[in-house]
């Protein structure tokens, strides 16, 4: 009886308009929210699931109530949707990002022995830092393992314990056989077992960061050296090793170059129609999150009004402009998925300011 009714509402007040709905058991749970550009046709679509096992089927079993409201345009459906997932964490939303199987993130974990790690979305951290999004996590991690490699960062898992040489008095000292193997062979300086400084091990982090944001070069005089050295020597196959993790970490500057160039390119604001005249919207978008939105300006005195809360926006110094924090990472992702699969969408974009321009979303 409970679902008839709930077709029946369907059937009787919904329309193919883009919007967004949720579903809540009889405790007042959330248990799902989900969006379409043709909200009607997608609510029946539950009604109809072939099979008891199917996930619409099983939803809609522990639905009480269903519920949805229609917005302006289908970007403005999924803003809204990654928003009530992120508020209400619905246990049936298993995924908040858009194509997080096409791009990554390098994350820079916290603690005491920072390291970088290849991830595929923010999931429930929120405060962390990444650089992204990326595409190819595979050659991400591969350029990340040489650049580690070069500075002697660790790669071991996120919870292993630290024990810098400087800090003996603090925690016992491991064994160092066996040791960190990464150490042992000159690839890590080896945070785990003592054999590094804390301020020595932190610099050479710093000096990573650096050059992954253009700073210098300096990881790559070492190589470049052996190099040279090898092919002095007449050791060509020792020389073309070099050369290739030259290359890959050329590539992977390279990557973050053209990163920081794509999140200011997704700077502008960003005019999207509606269903009718008042209700087109106006999107300021910076770096690949929307700042702020209202009604698409239509007077002169309202885009005076406009212009001024978009210099508001961009006075704020953003000084490292190729991170991403935590709680952005979901939007950028959407932000940028958007533009990649709509780049027609950008033919309504205007700059934040003349210098600004606009990128199409490889």
């Amino acid at each position: 009886m409970r679902i008839d009714q709930m077709l029946a509402l369907v059937k009787d007040t919904a329309r193919d308009v883009p919007g967004v709905y949720r579903m809540t058991s009889a405790e007042g749970e959330v248990i799902y929210v989900g969006k379409s550009k043709a909200l009607r046709t997608r609510l029946l679509s539950y009604f109809r699931a072939r099979y008891p096992k199917d996930k619409g089927a099983r939803i809609l079993r522990e639905a009480a109530t269903l519920e949805w409201e229609a917005v302006p345009s289908e970007f403005a459906a999924l803003l809204r949707e990654l928003r009530l997932i992120k508020q209400l964490r619905p246990r049936y939303n298993v995924s908040m990002k858009r194509d997080a199987r096409y791009h990554a993130f390098v994350r820079v974990s916290r603690g005491p022995a920072p390291r970088f790690h290849v991830v595929r979305g923010a999931g429930t951290d929120e405060t962390g830092t990444y650089y992204g999004p990326f595409r190819g996590a595979l050659q991400l991690e591969e350029a990340l393992r040489e650049l580690n490699d070069v500075l002697g960062l660790r790669d071991c898992r996120l919870d292993m314990p630290m024990f810098y040489a400087d800090q003996p008095d603090l925690l016992p000292l491991p064994s160092r056989t066996p040791g960190c193997i990464r150490h042992e062979i000159g690839k890590c300086l080896g945070p785990c077992v003592g054999a590094v400084r804390e301020d020595d091990y932190l610099a050479r982090f710093r000096a990573a960061r650096e050059f992954l944001e253009g700073a210098h070069d300096s990881p790559l005089l070492p190589l470049r050296t052996q190099m040279e050295a090898s092919s002095d020597a007449l050791d060509f196959e020792r020389a073309a090793v070099l050369r290739d993790k030259i290359r890959r970490l050329e590539a992977l500057r390279e990557q973050f170059a053209r990163l920081r160039f794509a999140l200011e390119s997704l700077s502008f604001v960003y005019t999207v129609p509606g269903d009718g005249a008042d209700d087109a919207r106006a999107y300021v978008i910076r770096r690949g999150r929307v700042r702020e939105e209202g009604p698409a300006p239509r007077t002169p005195a309202e885009r005076r009004a406009l212009a001024e809360r978009v210099s508001a926006i961009l006075s704020p110094a953003e000084p490292a402009p190729a991170t991403v924090p935590g709680h952005e990472v979901d939007e950028v992702l959407l932000v940028a998925s958007w533009f990649r699969r709509n780049q027609e969408e950008l033919d309504r974009t205007t700059p934040l300011s003349h210098t600004g321009s606009r990128a199409r979303i490889a």
